[in-house]
């Protein structure tokens, strides 16, 4: 009983691996932010030399390219889905109606006029 329950939630999550990849991705950008934002302060300072703003530009060429935060893919919490992500709630849009229709996030009613 417990196994079946178990096997039907997997069916409604997102790959794993596509999970456990955007969490490398989040990793490895908490990891360059110091060096990525020193790099970029370098290479939009205008009174630095342009030979040096260029030599920053083609360090920050040679991060990993999963260290840009732009990689990262906003993910359901709960299911782990990234199409029709909410940001205000962290949820997919299938997620979101069904526990609002439970009454489980705080605010939130269904709408009627």
């Amino acid at each position: 009983m417990r196994e079946r329950a178990f096997k039907e939630e997997l069916k409604s999550m997102a790959k794993l691996s596509s999970i456990n990849k955007n969490e490398r991705r989040k990793q490895l950008v908490k990891q360059y932010a110091p060096k990525l934002a020193k790099l970029k302060a370098m290479a939009n300072d205008k009174s630095l030399d342009e030979t040096d703003r260029l030599i920053a530009r083609l360090k920050m060429a040679e991060l990993p390219r999963n260290a840009n935060p732009t990689r990262i893919r906003n993910r359901c919490e709960l299911t782990g889905r990234s199409r029709a992500y909410y940001r205000k709630f962290r949820l997919s849009r299938i997620m979101l109606r069904d526990l609002a229709n439970k009454g489980l996030i705080p605010g939130v009613t269904k709408s009627s006029w």
